[in-house]
């Protein structure tokens, strides 16, 4: 009888080992095959303590099996369970179709599992222990789960189909040759990525994958202080939330789920750039409590994101930057000390259309946030600040800020432009406090007509003058273009000239005030 033969009828194969023997029934009966000693400590898949042969299956019987395995026993659905198991060689899947459902728990493996180009249905690889995954371009009509799964030399997935659900949460995931920690790069999942708790020590790249429900990294630890990026995303489209932030740790942490009051959590961090330029999500970007250690040439790069909501809640980073330069948000979610300081914040073409503050965040502290912004004066974050505080009602804060625009432009403007500048501010601040201008007209009337009181005046043709009024007067001096009638019949000398060539240059100086903040408001409206 020939081998293929026999594998149809269902017969054993004869050169199975014992403990291949029984993989080979329990895959005919559907069950579960559990090799574990019983002893935890034994039973570690990620432990030094070594399994015999009495443990061992050939990654070579496993492929046989998934492949052309043999029919399932009447009644029974035939798959592959196997917990406790070392498999030993390559497990060398490529290309093939395998239609059993795949589960393995707690199993070692001696070699890379090679599944590119691969379909299945279903797989389950929880809490083992791979050397390397190389998975691009898979297709597997539901989920792909890898949760608690340790893998030496990184995963692959590449332009990767998941159907359903890709689960990662709590595996270690090491760098390969490339320094890379996963490689997903074009890949698809159909519903959620839940990453939770993961260890990552390399780069975890993401670049154009697409998440049809959300995308969970709470707890998650990126680390890779010696490249630049520790998590890459650029052109990132998730339809609902991009989640950076805590996990709940322990018995009563419930996966997907914010964390209950009292629950131990574990906080997202990451220690190198962040990069999500370009990135779509259809409902938010929540940094809640997110940690960033950077470098000074590193960034947490939101460059042309989109989103209805950012939540930036996080700890601020100490160094390296936050770039925001380009991104489309409705709601800004923020605290005041979650943001870096001076020159290290770059929101040129950032737009926003309302503030939802986390505790105090007072106007002065909103101008200094703008301000960190713009190492060089630019009065497009001022404009945006003001736009959105006078939609909301607040056109005192709105006048506040388009103030604080002209004072941070006047410091850019060489000297006499600077002067004219501080003329502005002092008489009615650039227009924004036009009240201020009928407060100086009348100190300068009051001023000018007590003076004038005491001046002598003889007129300089007799008969030809009006009454002294040193009030009317004083106001035809301030007042330019309009005549009252005064200036010019009387002869003042000395001092009084003086006086009188003074008032006429204050009001000017005025009147010009005025005119170009009401031009600017104008222009404004």
């Amino acid at each position: 009888m020939t081998e293929g033969a026999g594998v149809r009828a269902g017969e054993l194969p004869d050169d199975l080992t014992a403990a291949e023997a029984g993989m080979w029934q329990a895959f005919r009966n559907g069950s579960v095959y559990d090799l574990s000693s019983g002893d935890p400590v034994v039973d570690d898949p990620h432990g030094g303590h070594p399994w015999g042969e009495e443990r061992t299956v050939r990654a070579r019987i496993v492929c046989w099996l998934l492949l052309d395995g043999p029919p399932a026993l009447a009644g029974r659905v035939s798959s592959l369970k196997l917990t406790g198991v070392l498999i030993s060689g390559s497990l060398d899947l490529a290309g093939g179709t395998v239609v059993p459902y795949v589960e393995m728990r707690q199993c070692r493996f001696e070699q890379d599992v090679l599944l590119p180009e691969a379909r299945f249905t279903t797989v389950r690889m929880v809490d083992c222990s791979v050397p390397r995954l190389e998975a691009a371009r898979l297709q597997t009509e539901g989920d792909l789960h890898l949760p608690r799964c340790r893998f030496h030399r990184g995963i692959r997935l590449t332009d990767a189909q998941i159907g359903t659900d890709l689960m990662l949460n709590q595996a270690i995931v090491h760098r390969d040759r490339s320094g890379r920690s996963i490689a997903a790069d074009g890949l698809t999942v159909g519903q959620d990525l839940q990453a939770e708790l993961l260890e990552s020590h390399g780069e975890l790249s993401l670049r154009a994958a697409t998440i049809g429900v959300s995308l969970s990294l709470r707890g998650a630890r990126l680390a890779n202080p010696y490249e630049r990026l520790a998590f890459n995303a650029p052109q990132l489209t998730v339809e609902r939330s991009l989640y950076l932030t805590p996990a709940g740790v322990g018995a009563q942490a419930m996966s997907g789920m914010t964390p209950a009051r009292g629950t131990r959590i574990q906080r997202f961090a990451c220690e190198g750039g962040i990069r999500l330029d370009d990135g779509r999500f259809g409902d938010a970007v929540d940094f809640e409590r997110a940690r960033f250690t950077l470098t000074d040439d590193q960034e947490l790069s939101l460059r042309r994101v989109q989103t209805p909501e950012l939540r930036f809640l996080g700890e601020h980073p100490e160094r390296g930057r936050v770039v925001l330069s380009g991104a489309k948000i409705v709601n800004l979610m923020d605290r005041a000390d979650a943001w870096p300081g001076p020159g290290r914040l770059h929101m040129g073409g950032f737009a926003y259309e309302n503030l939802v503050p986390r505790g105090p965040f007072p106007l002065a502290e909103r101008l200094d946030w703008v301000a960190a912004a713009t190492a060089e004066y630019n009065p497009e974050p001022y404009e945006r600040l003001a736009a959105v505080l006078r939609a909301g009602g607040e056109d005192e804060d709105a006048r506040e800020v388009l103030l604080a625009k002209q004072r941070r432009h006047r410091e850019s403007l060489p000297p006499a432009a600077k002067l004219w500048g501080y003329a502005q501010d002092w008489t009615v601040a650039y227009g924004y406090r036009p009240a201020r201008a009928a407060v100086w007209m009348a100190v300068l009337w009051a001023a000018g007509s007590l003076a004038f009181a005491q001046a002598g005046h003889p007129p300089l043709k007799r008969g030809e003058h009006p009454e002294w009024n040193p009030a009317l007067f004083t106001l035809d001096l301030l007042l330019p273009v309009i005549d009252l009638g005064q200036v010019g019949f009387w002869q003042l000398r000395g001092g009084w000239q003086w006086l009188a060539t003074a008032m006429i240059l204050l009001g000017w100086i005025l009147a010009t005030t005025v005119a170009a903040g009401a031009t600017r408001l104008l222009r404004r409206n």
